[in-house]
């Protein structure tokens, strides 16, 4: 049986309510050891409710907080990613990313409930899609703001300067979650800024920057 998204505002309300204390339930005792009796409990959710709005069981609940995690990626990031248009922004930004990287540590729950219903499931790839997908345009609308403020070359080739920052940011990510250092997603993250910086003359010098 397939879901649908609840028809009243008050069934939105208590739908997302469910979703926002399963992550919670599940940051705090993981996505393996985690059961529907514990979240039940935490959103004083009846069993007939909690499948009211999820009928296919623990699966779809687990894409829906998949959906709310890959959310907080970005949200996490906010006012600064909406407003890349000036280098301080930027830096902004950049602090910001490293911050929740650092508060997340090396536990990464939108990987662990992949890894739960699959990566290969259709929802769970539309989800990574989207999610990549609104980040980099998100990327390059800043480059193109400082491309209109004439603070970066005005032949960059925004798209592609703004996939290859999210590739080295994922990239930072990834061996961060292996190692625990955030060194390699720091370094990506002033490299990126330093070559946006470059493209309009000002070579490879980098503003001085927070030790995280």
């Amino acid at each position: 049986m397939a879901s649908t998204v609840p028809s009243t505002a008050k069934g939105r309300a208590t739908r997302a309510r469910i979703v926002a204390g399963a992550a919670e339930v599940l940051r705090e005792r993981g996505v393996a050891l985690a059961t529907l009796d514990d979240i039940r409990d935490r959103t004083g959710t009846s069993k007939s409710q909690l499948f009211h709005y999820f009928p296919d069981g623990k699966d779809e609940l687990l894409l829906a907080v998949a959906q709310f995690e890959a959310d907080r990626v970005l949200e996490d990031q906010q006012p600064h990613l909406d407003r890349l248009d000036s280098w301080d922004a930027w830096y902004r930004w950049r602090d910001a990313v490293l911050d929740r990287y650092e508060r997340q540590g090396d536990h990464c729950p939108l990987g662990a409930l992949f890894l739960q219903v699959g990566r290969d499931r259709p929802g769970s790839r539309a989800i990574v899609t989207t999610l990549m997908r609104q980040w980099q345009d998100r990327l390059a609308d800043g480059i193109r703001a400082l491309r209109s403020g004439g603070l970066v070359a005005s032949g960059i080739d925004v798209d592609r300067t703004a996939a290859a920052l999210l590739a080295g940011i994922q990239g930072g990510v990834a061996i961060m979650m292996s190692t625990g250092d955030t060194t390699h997603l720091t370094a990506a993250l002033d490299t990126g800024i330093a070559n946006l910086r470059a493209s309009a003359g000002e070579g490879s010098r980098m503003a001085s920057l927070p030790t995280p």
